[in-house]
């Protein structure tokens, strides 16, 4: 398979690495949380910034850590849809002027199906057909790998992701941003049973209950008068039951959707992508699950659950193998389908000598 060295801007991590047949040859990832924490999230155009300033430095870096010079790289990525525009376009405009400079081919790659292709580098012998619940700060998906750039989503949220939801909870509790981490460390000396909370059903218009798709916005409001309600009296907020009762309604919501999904598709593996799949609550309620349906289950390593540039050039590579690559006038898009992953490659010829 190609070694490929990719970019990723999307959000507040400006990371770069360098990954061949599956495997990470280098890693570089410059945090923003800092910078962003003084605001409550994240803005667009510090990010922007922030990633001009990061982004030598960071290419350098991972050259120097993989050992390669670029007769030693066949291919370079970016990250260009979906995400924060600003943000994408410094790094699909570094990586053209790489890929230009050194005379290699261009991809751009769909940030959703990096997180699909995050599992592939902790199970490298890990092939479709499988089903992957993506569960990040701006997307709650299930989605049926078929194939490189194959994807069919068959459910979805119908408003807030798992993650968005975590940080507005986080920040009505006054604990801070980024939430996901502190209401995950806070959850593990909490009782997930103090508080019942809505799992967000999503009812169908001839009745009865979509089997996939998610809703956070009634489990945050439900948490809003909740800690509105508690906050009338004089007792100290109970933030740790609070917290795990709010973990644990999410993970058992994601965990039964995923389980009927992959029951239902007659798929045997799932893999989770994307920065929540780094929660100790859903990891503990899908494994205790899957098990009991002989359903296999993957969770990436916690570096490749967050944004990283890792994910991004394993599936630039596998692109690549299959003669996929990218004209230099490809743009971004802070929104793309990841049904239309393709419309961002054209095809040449195949670079694996088959499949």
């Amino acid at each position: 398979m190609p070694t490929v060295l990719a970019l990723e801007t999307s959000c507040d991590e400006t990371a770069v690495a360098v990954v061949r047949d599956r495997h990470l040859l280098s890693n570089v990832v410059s945090s923003q949380i800092q910078v962003h924490q003084q605001y409550g999230g994240v803005v667009p155009e510090v990010a922007s910034r922030q990633h001009l300033e990061a982004m030598n430095w960071a290419i350098a870096q991972t050259l120097t850590d993989s050992g390669l010079g670029w007769a030693g790289i066949d291919g370079v990525a970016a990250t260009c849809a979906p995400g924060l525009v600003g943000a994408l376009l410094v790094g699909l405009t570094a990586a053209k002027t790489l890929a230009m400079l050194h005379h290699k081919p261009f991809l751009g790659v769909h940030h959703l199906e990096g997180h699909i292709y995050a599992s592939y580098l902790s199970e490298p012998e890990l092939e479709p057909p499988f089903l992957c619940l993506l569960v990040s700060g701006g997307h709650t998906s299930l989605i049926y790998v078929k194939g490189c750039g194959q994807y069919e989503t068959l459910g979805e949220t119908r408003d807030d992701a798992a993650g968005e939801a975590f940080d507005k909870v986080a920040r009505l509790m006054g604990l801070g941003y980024p939430g996901g981490p502190v209401i995950d460390r806070l959850a593990k000396d909490g009782n997930p049973m103090a508080f019942v909370l809505p799992d967000g059903k999503i009812s169908l218009p001839e009745g009865g209950y979509h089997p996939y798709d998610s809703s956070f916005s009634g489990l945050k409001t439900a948490m809003l008068r909740l800690t509105q309600s508690l906050q009338e009296s004089s007792e100290p907020l109970p933030v740790a039951d609070l917290a795990a009762s709010f973990q644990d309604t999410v993970a058992r919501s994601l965990t039964k959707r995923a389980i009927a999904c992959a029951k239902d598709y007659g798929l045997g593996a799932i893999a989770v992508g994307g920065g929540v799949a780094a929660n100790s609550g859903l990891r503990f309620r899908l494994q205790e699950a899957a098990e009991r349906e002989n359903l296999r289950v993957l969770f990436p390593p916690l570096k490749f659950c967050t944004d990283n540039a890792a994910m991004i050039a394993c599936a630039a590579a596998d692109h690549l193998k299959h003669g996929h690559t990218s004209p230099l006038t490809l743009g971004v898009q802070s929104r793309l389908p990841l049904s239309q992953v393709m419309s961002l490659y054209q095809s040449g010829g195949d670079l694996s000598g088959g499949d």
